[in-house]
């Protein structure tokens, strides 16, 4: 959100628990808007993981260039998109539950995932000739069959606590570099590609939320195996697939993109979201939209700027 200066206000994730609503001992309470709200929501969520990962993404095409500053406003950017924006539109319709909600709906996810999305998505670039390719989706499905079983390891130990189970950590995987590519396959091969970036960008945020809930808990074991499994997410199964679908440009074609989605954004989707919300009596919806759309022009802006400086050559423009 921004301040009355206008600035935006880094939200950290040892702050992030503040954000969410629910006292220590039990699940948030359910929030109460209009279903087309509600999907509002859902759809800008989807969005700002999206955008939170490629930019750490972009990030560190910038460092790998030299240009430091550049890979600091696409972190310092990131930050604002999961840490505000997905955030406050998590509190907005009660998207965090208790810990044994929040796992059981994750054990689903992953079944989902291990069992039916990334096998039919290696089947697919098998037959599309993309071995590199089906080789990833079938790595993907087996890491995420490992997270089921966790997770449900977790839920029996967080249920039953005379059990004797323990809740697992999971571990800290090696980061997979994210580097300038072109998309390895085409046709559906490629849109499958696309999907699974924003499906484990969304997991990265969801999984970090669960984390802060797992916090203010108690359940140290528990924050621990959700932190560890949204790094998984993320700096493995989402850097990986980047590389394969040619997610990361020069940094030019990186400002480029993103001017254009938080173009969109602050002038299209979150006005149209605010306007709908507001129409249906959800004030406090209309009002957050009406703010994160603000955020995203102002995000626009500093991209458009920081573009001038990386196109412009060096001693343009200064007078001899």
């Amino acid at each position: 959100m921004r301040t009355a200066k206008g600035m935006s206000i880094m939200v950290v994730s040892a702050t992030l628990g503040l954000a969410l609503v629910g006292s220590a001992s039990a699940a948030p309470r359910p929030v109460e808007v209009d279903p087309g709200t509600r999907a509002d929501a859902s759809t800008a969520m989807a969005g700002e993981a999206y955008t939170y990962a490629s930019y750490l993404a972009y990030g560190q095409v910038a460092d790998r260039t030299g240009d430091r500053r550049l890979g600091r406003l696409f972190r310092d950017t990131a930050r604002v998109e999961l840490y505000d924006h997905f955030t406050a539109e998590a509190r907005l319709i009660g998207f965090v539950g208790g810990n044994e909600e929040n796992l059981a709906d994750s054990i689903a996810g992953e079944e989902e995932e291990a069992t039916v999305t990334y096998p039919a998505f290696a089947e697919q670039a098998r037959r599309d000739n993309c071995p590199e390719v089906a080789a990833h989706f079938a790595e993907l499905a087996a890491d995420e069959a490992v997270h089921a079983g966790r997770f449900r390891t977790a839920l029996t130990a967080v249920t039953d606590p005379g059990s004797g189970v323990e809740v697992p950590v999971g571990e800290r995987v090696q980061q997979i570099p994210v580097e300038v590519t072109e998309p390895q396959c085409s046709g559906q091969t490629l849109a499958n590609l696309r999907a699974t970036l924003r499906g484990e960008a969304f997991a990265t945020a969801k999984y970090t939320l669960h984390a802060q809930q797992a916090r203010r808990t108690g359940q140290t074991r528990l924050l621990r195996l959700w932190e560890n499994t949204a790094w998984q997410e993320l700096n493995e199964h989402f850097a990986g697939t980047a590389n394969l679908a040619g997610l990361a440009g020069s940094n030019e074609e990186n400002l480029r993109t993103s001017i254009t989605g938080e173009t969109d954004e602050a002038t299209v989707m979150y006005p149209t979201f605010s306007r709908e919300a507001y129409a249906v009596g959800d004030r406090a919806a209309g009002a957050l939209f009406r703010e994160i759309a603000y955020d995203e022009a102002d995000h626009a802006s500093a991209f458009l700027r920081a573009l001038v400086r990386v196109v412009t050559p060096p001693g343009a423009g200064t007078r001899t």
